[in-house]
């Protein structure tokens, strides 16, 4: 039965992936229903603010035909067990008189925290938790460490050549970009799952990017941008588009106080907040701290080498997203990513590796925490 169970689990897994982009900052959740070693309902937490998968789960059973009574519940989240946007989903299960729920791992979230299980077993329910645990835990790390220590999931995201150039060093119409189409729209995608983008002004004042993401789909992460001496141009795609998608410039307290952009842009509806340097810089770990206060559970950075570095030397990353080209620009290249590295002194050592390919890309996914990490919140 051991066995079976994690044939379900795996199911519920994979059905829990769709939600991805969709259900953030909400984890991504699968669940399986099965009765006789027979699967007789699926389903999967499919946008923030819907019902959860057991629910979603439990209607594709009754849509069916088929009696949860009696049945065993593959889920990879413990049921939430408070109300939300949506009712207790271990109401539903008792409801549905399921005689066994198998969680992948618990909800390390306040709300719940083994409530939820408790509440099943003083039903009668039997449970089980830890089946596939590992890789429960590998798709939702970012709730794991907002729950627990109250920080964003920090994703650094690039773009590179074969020799690890960020960009050509003269823009033209041909080399603009470095990745292909497939690619960038997978960009937009990742952008959707995060609450928050960050860049600096090296790259604000050499791309002027827009960093939203399209389609947005109602999803509309705030833009943060690292802006010691307060550069950033007036003109720039972020200013222009703040009434659309919010910005949040972190400047020093003294270029907030002194600039005559601090009360043009605040018209203009960009929120800028000064915070005093150390050693002549903006400390990231204070960066994540406000942002972690503002609900932010996966902030994505998209910099240049330099910002993306000190996020690694800090030991501040959890995540890289790379997207790797099948170009060499050699000396018309800039912005490499390996000499920042190098010039840092660091090694990072990357966990969980995961490749795709994308039209001529590659996007490697891996993880600077091992799993093991993600457990005992070790960041």
């Amino acid at each position: 039965m051991a066995k079976s169970n994690k044939k379900y689990m795996e199911l519920a897994l994979e059905l829990a992936r769709r939600g991805y982009g969709d259900v953030e900052p909400n984890p991504m959740v699968g669940c399986v229903i099965v009765k006789d070693d027979r699967i007789i309902g699926r389903g999967w937490h499919k946008n923030y603010g819907g019902p959860h998968a057991e629910i979603n789960a439990l209607e594709d059973c009754l849509k069916n035909g088929h009696d949860p009574a009696g049945s065993t519940i593959c889920v990879t989240l413990e049921p939430c067990c408070h109300t939300g946007k949506t009712g207790p989903c271990t109401d539903a299960i008792i409801n549905a008189k399921a005689a066994k729920v198998i969680a992948a791992m618990e909800d390390p979230s306040d709300k719940v925290a083994g409530k939820g299980l408790a509440a099943l077993s003083q039903a009668g329910i039997r449970v089980s938790v830890g089946t596939c645990r590992k890789q429960a835990m590998l798709l939702n790390p970012a709730f794991i460490k907002y729950s627990k220590t109250g920080l964003p999931w920090v994703i650094l995201k690039w773009a590179q050549t074969l020799d690890g150039k960020l960009a050509a060093a003269e823009i033209n119409d041909e080399n603009r970009w470095i990745s292909g189409d497939a690619a960038r729209k997978d960009v937009h995608k990742l952008r959707r799952s995060c609450q928050a983008v960050l860049t600096g002004t090296g790259t604000l004042l050499a791309d002027d990017p827009l960093l939203t993401p399209r389609p947005d789909k109602g999803k509309k992460p705030l833009r943060v941008v690292l802006d010691r001496e307060l550069k950033i141009p007036i003109e720039s795609n972020m200013v222009k588009t703040a009434g659309e998608f919010p910005v949040l410039v972190i400047t020093s307290v003294k270029a907030e106080k002194n600039s005559e952009k601090t009360p043009v842009l605040r018209e203009k509806g960009i929120e800028v907040m000064g915070i005093e340097p150390a050693d002549g810089k903006i400390r990231l770990q204070t960066v994540l701290k406000e942002l972690g206060s503002r609900k932010i559970q996966r902030l994505l950075v998209e910099a240049g080498p330099r910002l993306l570095t000190a996020f690694m030397q800090d030991n501040l990353a959890d995540e890289a997203v790379i997207y790797s080209a099948p170009k060499l620009l050699g000396a018309a290249g800039t912005a490499d990513i390996n000499r920042e590295i190098t010039s840092a002194g660091i090694k990072p050592t990357l966990y969980h590796t995961e490749t795709a390919l994308l039209g001529y890309d590659t996007r490697i996914r891996a993880m600077f925490r091992h799993v093991s990490q993600i457990a005992q919140a070790e960041f």
